[in-house]
């Protein structure tokens, strides 16, 4: 195969990419991984148990099974491979229903209307459905608790990283200000009895919190409420997790100036967030900050963007602690 032919085929394969989002979509929408969590089974023996159409199935296994999700045997039985199992409900670190919602209309249509969006400057999600996204899932909230739980599901294992990563020892009470369903205020709580904690959200996201453990008994409280408006005061640690990436930049002032209202004079406010890295290798926060342009107003940012909200806010950053592709640490106090 010639070099002009194999660039052929790489653009090919990147121009169908909807494909493999479909099939993998469809696998976890039908717990698949599930039926195979015992070993291999036939497309016939798992289309029956699922109600499904065994000829259909097996080619989108087959297909899977050609990008390492999924395997076929030699006598044409399929079973799991590392990929295949992190589409299991019942393991840890679970993405079957990160993967499940982000195959859902609103972002395929979102991610068509990319096209006049390019145009127009504006926001797809929002040509598309009539309001911005946060408001759609809110009058939607079957759809909204699926959104909320797939985020839980994505951000378990990074919020026991951003809790190890970070010294809390001189802290008394952390606020989580936009902190979901409390997944990383209870990884901060569980690994630092020493401290409280405040969950502040939307009241219909703060009423299904994960917060109500025994060990975490009497140390924490939830809050509803919207951060535009109030941020919960009586915290030496504010941390905004995956918060600034949804909004655009004078939004995102807003935000760090109501946490800067609420922090006493020596607090701390962390904000965690993907760095956008420079130069052409591929990065999580890149294909993050797709994910903003075409469902919300935000967009990811390099370090130094995130410097410049802050300094208009009147915050200072103090370091940086890099956790992973998809987290940094960023630590700012009062300028």
């Amino acid at each position: 195969m010639d070099e002009s032919t194999d660039l052929t085929e790489q653009l090919i394969d990147l121009s169908v990419g909807y494909l493999r989002s479909a099939a993998l979509h469809a696998a976890a929408h039908w717990r698949i991984a599930d039926l195979l969590a015992d070993g291999p089974r036939s497309a016939d023996d798992l289309a029956a148990e699922a109600g499904l159409d065994a000829s259909h199935l097996a080619r989108v296994l087959r297909y899977l099974a050609a990008h390492g999700v999924f395997r076929q045997e030699d006598d044409g039985r399929f079973a799991l491979t590392p990929l295949a199992g992190l589409l299991r409900d019942d393991v840890p670190g679970s993405m079957r229903a990160y993967v499940d919602v982000h195959g859902h209309d609103i972002f395929l249509r979102s991610a068509a209307g990319l096209i006049d969006a390019l145009r127009t400057g504006g926001n797809p999600f929002e040509a598309a459905f009539g309001m911005p996204f946060y408001q759609y899932l809110f009058a939607n909230r079957e759809l909204g608790m699926k959104f909320d739980t797939s985020m839980a599901s994505f951000s378990e294992r990074l919020s026991d990283q951003v809790a190890a990563a970070y010294d809390f020892g001189s802290a008394r009470r952390v606020v989580d200000v936009g902190g979901g369903r409390g997944g990383q205020l209870r990884a901060i709580l569980r690994r630092n009895p020493h401290l409280e904690g405040t969950l502040m959200d939307l009241e219909p996201v703060v009423a299904g919190h994960v917060l109500d453990e025994p060990e975490l008994s009497g140390r924490w409280s939830a809050v509803g409420g919207d951060f535009f408006s109030a941020v919960p005061e009586g915290g030496d640690v504010y941390i905004l997790k995956h918060v600034l990436a949804s909004w655009p930049d004078e939004k995102c002032v807003e935000i760090l100036e109501m946490c800067r209202r609420a922090m006493p004079d020596d607090g701390r406010l962390l904000m965690v967030n993907a760095l956008v890295p420079e130069g052409n290798e591929p990065h999580p926060s890149k294909t993050v900050d797709m994910t903003m342009l075409t469902v919300l107003n935000g967009k990811g940012r390099t370090q130094a963007e995130y410097e410049e909200l802050m300094r208009k806010a009147g915050l200072a950053s103090s370091r940086v602690l890099h956790v992973s592709p998809h987290a940094a640490i960023i630590e700012a106090a009062k300028g």
